[in-house]
């Protein structure tokens, strides 16, 4: 292990093959854009017609699991010694864990998703148009938003904090295999695990970088008239990595929770705006019942696959939506364990896993809910429009609302707020993967991350757009599916070395540390 002060870590092999894969791709779509989309399109086929079931067992595993390890005995063990509490108040540390983490996607298919699915049901489960088709289309945007992937997460976000905080070790993914590995988890096989990592969250990043141009570009046009098309977009990925890679160099305690703080205030006003100006009475009604049938068909909805067809329908929609989850797994594993220290397992389950899961039914509810019932009773046509451009939902949908030019550029505020507090969060991820697991990577390096992840951005969104973003993350995120099962796996060996009676402070701490000590000296 690298004991070395955060401060003095240098970069090392997995910032060098992290940087020169990403570089190679880079290259790969500037020269030969048209072969770099038809081998993605390939491997993407090959990977979810072979395995695309394990995108939908996989996260419903975790969820056991974790209510599993919340109500048994572990669920009382702290992240770090038993003497240490949270270093945010409470209601920071969610605004951070909402705002950082996923926000973009709140923006890009808060309304695109439920009315895509409204239009055109899941599985043919309902007619389109009509109220059952409603119910559905909020359900399953439920399903690709809450539970699991938010237990995708948590797993992560768990292990490492353990890892980190209580078992001393560096914040690596790597690191974590340690019980499973032994002294290998410092060597080669280590070392290609934390590439995996770096690769994964740089591609999950990268996919939330190019939807938030494409929604960004749609907003400004709209707003200001400016044209439309990938020129603007590159402009508005440059810039925009210019902010966050700033953001990202001044910490995490100054740029991202402050941006997390202006996000959550700027949505919550957004929210607001629509529930008490739309049919509210509808949208609470539509939420509890879409709720109701969430949970009564959880277990045959969360493992529906194309055994009949659907194969196309689960790769634009739920195959991709678990394969973002997944890349982003690591990333935000990291960041959450990165604001977590202190809290108690049981703590860090039930609000990652609740928190979230209900504050994104209610976005979906509110905002996915009023286009669904302006469609139905309204005479507009907002499915139509998002069916042409994706991008258009969240304006068409606020243009039937009074303000409709202040609540748009609102959108646009948000989307880039969200924009810059997720990529920087992801920037500080990728610096410290790539030096040691170091808790201040270097501003040069955080710099260079983003410079990265910006260019990968435009490659991708001149080369192919939104389909393009959708098979990358796919085929990226795939090896590392085998990646969470490890971590899954060593993050249980570690808890079985917990004493098995009550936590009692001192005791409890010194048996932690000393069970890991033949791994800090290994």
């Amino acid at each position: 292990m690298n004991d070395a002060p955060a401060g003095r870590r240098t970069v090392g092999v997995v910032f060098w093959a992290s940087l020169a894969i990403s570089a190679l791709f880079v290259v790969w779509g500037v020269v030969a854009p048209e072969h770099q989309m038809s081998t993605m399109n390939t491997a993407l086929n090959g990977i979810t017609s072979s395995f695309g079931w394990a995108y939908l067992l996989l996260p419903l595993l975790l969820i056991a699991l974790l209510v599993w390890l919340a109500f048994s005995r572990y669920g009382r063990v702290r992240l770090g010694a038993d003497e240490d509490r949270p270093e945010f108040a409470t209601h920071t540390w969610i605004a951070m864990i909402l705002c950082a983490v996923m926000g973009i996607g709140l923006v890009s298919y808060g309304i695109a998703e439920p009315i895509s699915h409204f239009a055109a049901p899941p599985h043919a489960l309902a007619e389109p148009g009509t109220p059952g088709a409603a119910v559905l289309a909020l359900q399953y945007s439920f399903y690709d938003w809450g539970l699991h992937a938010w237990a995708i997460f948590a797993v992560f976000g768990l292990a490492l904090g353990y890892s980190m905080y209580r078992k001393q070790r560096p914040g690596l993914v790597s690191a974590l295999f340690r019980p499973l590995l032994g002294r290998h988890a410092d060597g080669p096989a280590g070392k290609a695990i934390d590439v995996f990592t770096v690769f994964a969250t740089l591609f999950g990043t990268t996919t939330s970088l190019g939807l938030g141009a494409l929604q960004i570009d749609n907003g400004l046009n709209r707003i200001l008239g400016t044209p439309t098309g990938a020129t603007t977009q590159v402009v508005i990925v440059v810039v925009v990595t210019v902010l966050f890679s700033l953001s990202a160099a001044s910490g995490v305690k100054r740029g991202i929770r402050y941006t997390s703080e202006i996000n959550l205030s700027v949505a919550s006003v957004l929210f607001l705006f629509v529930l008490f100006l739309g049919p509210t009475a509808f949208l609470v009604s539509l939420f509890l019942e879409s709720l109701g049938q969430y949970g009564s068909e959880f277990l045959l909805m969360s493992l529906r696959g194309p055994a009949f067809g659907d194969t196309e329908w689960l790769q634009g929609w739920t195959y991709f939506m678990m394969a973002w989850w997944v890349s982003w797994g690591a990333f935000v594993g990291v960041f959450l364990a990165r604001i977590s220290r202190g809290r108690t397992i049981r703590q860090f389950i039930l609000v990652v896993l609740g928190m979230p899961s209900l504050a994104f039914f209610a976005w979906f509810s509110v905002f996915g809910g009023s286009a669904i019932d302006l469609d139905l009773n309204g005479g507009t046509d907002i499915a139509g429009a998002t069916a042409a451009d994706l991008n258009s939902a969240f304006f068409v949908t606020l243009a039937e609302f009074p303000l409709p030019m202040v609540t748009a550029t609102l959108v646009v505020i948000l989307a880039v707020l969200f924009f810059v507090s997720g990529a920087d969060a992801n920037t500080y991820v990728l610096g410290m993967l790539t030096t040691h697991g170091s808790i201040q990577p270097r501003t040069p390096i955080l710099l260079l991350w983003g410079a990265v992840t910006g260019a990968l951005a435009i490659i991708l969104l001149i080369s192919g757009g939104l389909n393009a973003l959708q098979q990358t993350v796919i085929v990226a995120s795939a090896p590392f599916l085998v990646v969470i099962v490890g971590v899954v796996v060593s993050f249980l060996r570690d808890l079985r070395t917990e004493p098995a009676t009550a936590p009692c402070p001192h005791h409890d701490h010194g048996t932690a540390a000393q069970a890991d000590e033949p791994a800090r000296t290994g």
